[in-house]
């Protein structure tokens, strides 16, 4: 860690001023030497660090989302070309120089940060090694010396000696359990960061092997955090503590006001833009105007969440507009009572007795029915004229020789007409 950190020393006097400057003036408030004065200056570096980051977190949150869009065509892409690596290249660079996406966009913030982490570590390394850097001269570094945070000196790691710790004016037991804490929260912060991002804003209706990386890291990054944790200075898990609760809350903003299309996130954002429309009438806010904007503009390419939106404005009687608004509309109410389906009503249940009595009262009619069904026929064969019968022409046929053929009704057959004879 040492050398790699060593790679980054051009960094370490700019690092080393800024939390002195910070020193200066939280030293005037708390005392030159205590822990809190160098241990908010470090606080505030982060905050310094990851406000100038925030563009890139932007691209970040960009790029994250059309890598999710572009993975099934990048799966089509492997298996059409699997045979030809060079040829897939090519149509990946293409495909992403169309869409305007840039892979390694995901990973900016993490590499921006980098130079500024390891010239921390130098810097606090040099203060335990009792060196002065950077503009951190003598007494600044006698005072950081003295700084503890829980008992723990700012320098003081997890792997070192009882000697090393107690030449900082502290013991090993104290170093070690402020440290282990300490590690325990960035690992549990870098997970529940990953984790409300798998959970709450990835796109359910798209299943790629994206999603199965990103699930594989949320469990893999927090382990390899705290395994390298106890080679990290007190001071510097300040540093990356801070910066993953920043992550997070960051993360936990930007999840609730510009949710992934199709995401559980987008789903609650949308619920609450509709009840802010009931409660007000019109949508409120530049961010939610936007987002109704962006909905319109997809027409028949919305999701479902995105579909049921517009759907549940209709039940209200609004219309979104192009410009993001909404306006009153007796025909989307009209439409949406129409379409509405009208829940089943279920018979209510009956009685032994009663279910008793209905068959009873049913059979009898059936009875009745038959009986002057059966009268009423009787009563037309009499009244029918013998004339109409027809008369069998030429010899009396015999029951022997005259049976009916096979598909023919027994009985007297209706005469054929005379011209057919």
């Amino acid at each position: 860690m040492d050398t790699i950190a060593s790679l980054f020393s051009f960094i370490t006097y700019p690092v080393s001023w800024v939390i002195v400057q910070f020193h200066s003036l939280y030293g005037a408030i708390f005392g030159d030497d205590t822990g809190l004065a160098w241990g908010l200056s470090i606080v505030s570096l982060v905050v310094l660090i990851r406000i100038c980051l925030v563009p890139l977190f932007v691209k970040q949150i960009k790029s994250t989302r059309n890598m999710q869009v572009l993975q099934p065509k990048m799966k089509a892409i492997q298996e059409r070309y699997k045979s030809d690596k060079q040829r897939q290249s090519e149509e990946m660079m293409k495909l992403y120089k169309e869409t305007g996406t840039n892979p390694l966009s995901s990973c900016l913030p993490i590499l921006a940060q980098s130079p500024f982490f390891f010239a921390l570590y130098h810097v606090l390394s040099a203060i335990a090694s009792g060196k002065t850097i950077g503009v951190i001269d003598q007494p600044l570094l006698d005072s950081a010396r003295q700084a503890h945070i829980f008992g723990a000196p700012l320098a003081a790691k997890f792997t070192d000696s009882a000697s090393k710790v107690e030449a900082l004016g502290a013991s090993l037991t104290d170093v070690r359990v402020v440290t282990a804490i300490m590690i325990i929260l960035m690992s549990a912060s870098q997970f529940f960061t990953q984790r409300q991002l798998m959970t709450k804003n990835v796109d359910l209706t798209v299943k790629t092997p994206y999603m199965q990386q990103q699930k594989m890291l949320m469990y893999v990054f927090p382990l390899i955090f705290a395994v390298m944790g106890i080679n990290f200075p007190v001071g510097v898990l300040v540093y990356w503590l801070t910066t993953n609760v920043w992550t997070m809350g960051q993360q936990m903003y930007v999840i609730n006001q510009n949710p992934t299309p199709g995401s559980k996130a987008q789903d609650h954002y949308l619920g609450r833009v509709l009840k802010s429309i009931t409660t007000h009438g019109e949508v409120r806010g530049r961010t939610k105007r936007n987002t109704v904007k962006r909905i319109v503009s997809k027409g028949s390419d919305r999701n479902d969440i995105e579909r049921k939106f517009i759907t549940g404005l209709a039940k209200l009687g609004f219309v979104a507009q192009e410009d993001g608004t909404v306006a009153k509309s007796d025909t989307a109410l009209a439409e949406a009572e129409g379409g509405a389906t009208q829940k089943r009503q279920q018979p209510k249940r009956q009685t032994k007795a009663k279910r008793q009595s209905g068959v009873a009262q049913s059979g009898v009619a059936k009875e009745t029915d038959s009986d002057e069904s059966e009268a009423k026929t009787s009563l037309e064969k009499q009244d029918a004229p013998q004339d109409d019968q027809p008369k069998p022409a030429g010899k009396p046929a015999s029951g022997s020789s005259r049976q009916a053929k096979s598909g023919q009704r027994k009985g007297p057959q209706r005469p054929k007409h005379p011209s057919k004879k």
